[in-house]
C-alpha cells in the first residue's frame, strides 16, 4: 500500500531501479567509455526532455548497452559519437520521441493566447 502511495507521488519505483541499474553499468566501464557515455547521459537529461518514464528508462538501459558493447568490442569513442558529440547526442534522443516536456508548454501556450483573443474580443 505504501509503495503505491510513493510511487503516485515520484514516479515508478522500478523505472528508477532500472535507471539506477544503467547509471551502475556505465559507471563499470573503462575510463574513455565511461566518461563519454557519463558526459553524454549528463547531455541527455538536459537535452531529451522526454517525460514518459517507460521511454527515458529504455532510452538510458540502452545507452549503457551502447557503450558496453563499444568497450567490448574496443570501438573508438571517436567513432561512436563522430566529429560533433553534440549532434551525436541529439539524434539519440531524438530517436527516442515520447512526449517531452516542452510538448505540454507548447500546448498551455496556444492555450493562453486564445484565452487572451477571447477576452479581447468581448
Amino acid at each position: 500500500m505504501a509503495a503505491k502511495w510513493i510511487e503516485a507521488l515520484t514516479g515508478s519505483l522500478e523505472q528508477k531501479k532500472q535507471y539506477k541499474e544503467a547509471k551502475a553499468r556505465i559507471e563499470a566501464l573503462p575510463a574513455p567509455y565511461r566518461d563519454a557515455a557519463n558526459a553524454v547521459n549528463r547531455y541527455l537529461m538536459y537535452y531529451g526532455g522526454v517525460t514518459d518514464g517507460d521511454t527515458i528508462v529504455q532510452m538510458f538501459l540502452d545507452h549503457a548497452d551502447l557503450w558496453e558493447r563499444a568497450a567490448l568490442d574496443g570501438t573508438p569513442v571517436s567513432e561512436i559519437v563522430g566529429d560533433d558529440p553534440v549532434e551525436f547526442a541529439e539524434a539519440y534522443a531524438q530517436a527516442y520521441g515520447g512526449t517531452q516536456w516542452i510538448d505540454k508548454e507548447r500546448a498551455r501556450l496556444v492555450k493562453d493566447i486564445e484565452n487572451a483573443k477571447r477576452k479581447e474580443q468581448r
